[in-house]
């Protein structure tokens, strides 16, 4: 086999390879193509009716996600995006409570034209307003509201602690009676004697 052919072989190994891995690492829901001459992929979930952001590979260089029905994007998830050139997220019914505090922050480091055009759909107050433009009062009013499993175990916790704190208090307060009864008890005989002691004592000085 001469040299050009083990080259055109060698070649055709390496682009079925990268298809491969290319096509393992694209969501199935989204459309992936390669950056062309760079390395990385072109990912493209737009308009695929999605309510959460899908698992997306390393080597993403331009992420779609416009026209979805997502509405938050929970931490970190787009922390491994580490060469991004270019994300769009507007048209979603994004919910601008503070769990959208983390698509905000994100979206200031890494795109700001994305960042003036993904806009809140929910609560009314802020329909139509830029992520941009939330201040922290806005965005931060339900910091105080805990989620229902912490408040599940809040609740299971104080239950615990109230119930320890009662038995610990029967317990000392059935050493003490136990004490008592048992000192009663010992101290019973001497009382008897002493009482029989004292009658007999009362008759004879009438008697005299």
């Amino acid at each position: 086999m001469s040299k050009p052919e083990l080259i055109a072989i060698a070649g055709f190994v390496v682009w079925l390879l990268l298809h491969v891995t290319q096509t393992k690492a694209c969501p199935p829901a989204c459309s992936c193509r390669s950056a062309g001459g760079m390395t990385g992929l072109h990912i493209d979930c737009s308009s695929k009716a999605l309510t959460e952001v899908p698992a997306l590979p390393a080597d993403t260089r331009r992420l779609y996600l416009q026209n979805n029905s997502l509405t938050s994007v929970p931490p970190g998830t787009l922390d491994i995006l580490r060469s991004l050139e270019e994300v769009k997220m507007f048209d979603n019914p994004w919910n601008c409570d503070c769990r959208i505090l983390y698509l905000k922050l994100w979206l200031e480091d890494v795109s700001a034209a994305s960042l003036a055009n993904t806009r809140c759909a929910t609560p009314a107050l802020l329909r139509m307003k830029p992520l941009g433009q939330l201040s922290g009062n806005e965005i931060g009013v339900c910091k105080k509201l805990l989620p229902i499993k912490c408040l599940e175990f809040f609740w299971r916790d104080l239950i615990l602690i109230v119930g320890a704190i009662i038995t610990l208090i029967l317990i000392v307060w059935a050493l003490k009676f136990s004490k008592k009864l048992v000192c009663q008890i010992n101290l019973s005989p001497y009382d008897s004697r002493s009482c029989l002691l004292g009658r007999r004592a009362s008759t004879n000085h009438k008697a005299q």
